[in-house]
């Protein structure tokens, strides 16, 4: 059995180091150009931070360290592209000469979705977040937000959002290569709801109304999701076609 797993194993080896290596080169790319992203990370904290508020440094070595984490989170974002290259030849072998085609729609579509996502975090739950968050108690106290745990928080917002607006790409790959269907889907809804609101607790402020903003999408995306399972699974299909029989 594990001579059978060496091959995959030894493929899945390869797609990460290729992944990995990309996420470093343009690690190096993107550090070169760290301030203005971060500028740009900066801009919701800013528009709701009070008039004699401003960003700061804690620690000496704060800024360095954020400034690598800037450029690693830039670096994974342009590589994306590459990563679901790889993951795609990872399942490729699973999947009939005609369906090894849609490498191209699978790469665009998943980090076309991944952007949707960090851009619904960045433009909308962001700024809401913040503005309750630094409105609360501001009259009592002087707000000065540091910058290494904003650009943390920021991050992680930006990828839990991105990583969940993935779940109709994902859900495509595995219903191609027969391991999910629809009802599959359908049976663990109601425990889905569950996961879903417990993931949108932890990766958003602690507000009802940003935690509604990333369980509302997901819902919404499970249900799209529910969908392509019963498009795309081989096996569906042909129960399908049996039942219409």
């Amino acid at each position: 059995m594990f001579e059978d797993l060496k091959p995959h194993i030894a493929d899945l080896r390869k797609r990460l180091v290729i992944s990995v290596l990309t996420v470093i080169v343009m690690f190096f790319v993107c550090f070169s150009f760290y301030e203005p992203i971060l500028n740009w990370m900066m801009v919701p904290v800013e528009a709701a931070l009070p008039k004699n508020s401003q960003m700061v440094a804690v620690e000496i070595q704060e800024t360095f360290f954020t400034a690598l984490q800037v450029a690693f989170f830039s670096a994974f974002i342009l590589s994306l592209p590459v990563i679901f290259w790889q993951l795609w030849l990872f399942f490729a072998p699973g999947l009939y000469e005609h369906e090894k085609k849609l490498i191209v729609p699978f790469v665009i579509s998943g980090t076309f979705m991944f952007l949707v996502g960090s851009a619904f975090a960045y433009y909308i739950v962001v700024p809401l977040g913040f503005d309750f968050l630094i409105a609360f108690g501001s009259t009592v106290v002087t707000v000065l937000p540091s910058i290494g745990k904003y650009v943390d928080f920021f991050t992680k917002l930006l990828l839990g959002f991105g990583i969940a607006f993935e779940l109709p790409v994902i859900t495509f790959l595995l219903a191609k290569v027969g391991l999910v269907d629809d009802k599959m889907l359908k049976d663990f809804f109601r425990y889905a709801i569950v996961i879903i609101f417990i993931v949108a607790a932890i990766l958003t402020p602690p507000d009802v109304l940003s935690q509604l903003l990333m369980a509302a999408p997901l819902l919404l995306l499970y249900g799209v999701s529910i969908y392509i399972a019963k498009v795309f699974n081989p096996a569906a299909k042909e129960e399908d076609e049996d039942e219409e029989e």
